[in-house]
């Protein structure tokens, strides 16, 4: 794997690891360059771009408990990264399972999914251009969002 190729995948898994952590500050951050694509097949479909947008976008979705996380874990796998180091564009393609588990909520799959993402090189550091969120099945989303999501 490439150097590139490793920097865009510990990216994707910083994502992973911070929304776990409930540092919703810490997620809006790596889109600072980018934007989220969510539901691109709804009949609405939401983009959010820049830091301030997907930080609001976040907190206005993801339930956190007092711990200060979601409680849940976010396994990002079958990753595929394509890097053009010449025009600083990349693209990957990637599953998501996310679990959850409260004390009355038995630990679970909530969602599955796959992530198509872009990125792009600024001042040799690799951003999100974009995070296509894609939803495959739903399980018990009641503690996890703010929010219904229908298929």
């Amino acid at each position: 794997m490439s150097d590139s190729a490793r920097q865009i995948e510990n990216l994707m898994y910083t994502y992973a690891e911070r929304i776990d952590a409930g540092n919703l500050e810490g997620v809006a951050d790596l889109f600072a360059n980018g934007r989220i694509v969510a539901s691109p097949d709804a009949p609405v479909e939401t983009v959010v771009a820049g830091r301030d947008e997907v930080l609001g976008m976040y907190q206005g979705s993801t339930r956190l408990y007092p711990c200060g996380t979601p409680r849940t874990k976010h396994v990002t796998t079958n990753a595929i990264i394509e890097v053009d180091d010449e025009a600083d564009t990349a693209a990957a393609r990637s599953y998501y399972t996310v679990f959850q588990q409260l004390d009355d909520f038995p630990l679970q799959p909530i969602i599955t999914g796959r992530y198509h993402d872009t990125f792009h090189r600024i001042d040799g550091a690799w951003w999100f251009d974009t995070r296509i969120m894609l939803v495959d099945q739903l399980g018990d989303l009641s503690r996890h969002l703010l929010f219904e999501l229908k298929l």
